[in-house]
């Protein structure tokens, strides 16, 4: 695929070391000022999160995204309170002194500017949005790429280093306002408004994605590609073979659901199972 933009680093060699990387997801408790959220003290959502990325590094993964997946509703972009940036700040910083692996950051829902700020004050090495450029209808309600507006941000903290990776027709939402465009132009899109990586995922957490969605994606653009949902111990070989790295959640956890602790045992039959790939790359 010919390039559409001037930036043709590969972002998860760049970041990461390698040519394929297998990346744990933190999902943050429930953060004060949210629906779900019981008087747990900073500590108390500190050591959650502490758990679950020893876990995961100890079983192999390469590196970490944190995400305030708790904080279900989620809020828009403009809605979302400083409070969240102020917590997810603390367990990003307290995350990168205790590991030595690469750490995203992702704001949902679709927050790329409190991102870029929690990155840098964390030492970070990149964000996650979920719709960076287009528009959809999502379970928030409707919701606008804010590359131009994002991108500026990073630039008034000189923090141009911070990667951005971004979803390609994004899970949990409908595409109908941009239906004449293909995944192949979404996903071009996405190059041209300077993302670093893309992601290709499922219709919701934990879905897999469509392997055939997937080299779609794959030959759209000449960006690393990863899978973001629905990645397992059953299809990472089939997974990663197509990408350059998989983001995985649900099912490390216990029984396989996101609100659960990370499970030693899952990650390390993960790892196994991935490890032909990752020798092969």
């Amino acid at each position: 695929m010919a390039q559409i933009s001037d930036r043709p680093q590969n972002a998860i060699e760049e970041i990461f070391g390698r040519k394929k990387a297998l990346i744990g997801m933190i999902h943050c408790p429930a953060f004060p000022g949210s629906p779900r959220y019981r008087d747990a003290s900073r500590e108390e959502i500190l050591s959650f999160c502490l758990r679950d990325a020893e876990r995961l590094i100890a079983g192999g993964m390469h590196g970490l995204l944190v995400e305030n997946h708790g904080d279900i509703p989620f809020s828009k972009p403009d809605d979302i309170g400083h409070e969240t940036a102020a917590f997810m700040s603390v367990v990003a910083d307290r995350l990168s002194q205790e590991f030595d692996v690469p750490l995203g950051i992702n704001v949902l829902a679709n927050a790329p500017i409190p991102a870029f700020a929690i990155a840098a004050a964390s030492g970070a090495s990149y964000i996650r949005v979920n719709q960076w450029a287009n528009a959809y209808v999502a379970n928030e309600g409707f919701m606008e790429g804010r590359a131009a507006e994002a991108l500026r941000y990073r630039s008034k903290l000189r923090a141009e280093g911070i990667r951005v990776f971004a979803d390609s027709h994004v899970k949990h939402g409908s595409h109908a306002i941009v239906a004449d465009r293909s995944v192949t132009e979404l996903t071009r899109d996405l190059a041209f408004f300077d993302a670093d990586a893309v992601i290709a995922t499922g219709q919701r957490t934990g879905d897999s994605a469509a392997l055939d969605e997937v080299k779609v994606v794959r030959d759209a653009t000449h960006l690393p590609v990863l899978v973001g949902s629905g990645v397992n111990q059953d299809n990472i070989t089939s997974v990663l073979d197509l990408v350059d790295a998989v983001i995985v959640a649900s099912s490390l956890k216990e029984d396989g659901v996101w609100w659960n602790p990370v499970e030693a045992a899952r990650v390390s039959a993960f790892y196994e199972a991935a490890r032909p790939v990752l020798e092969r790359a």
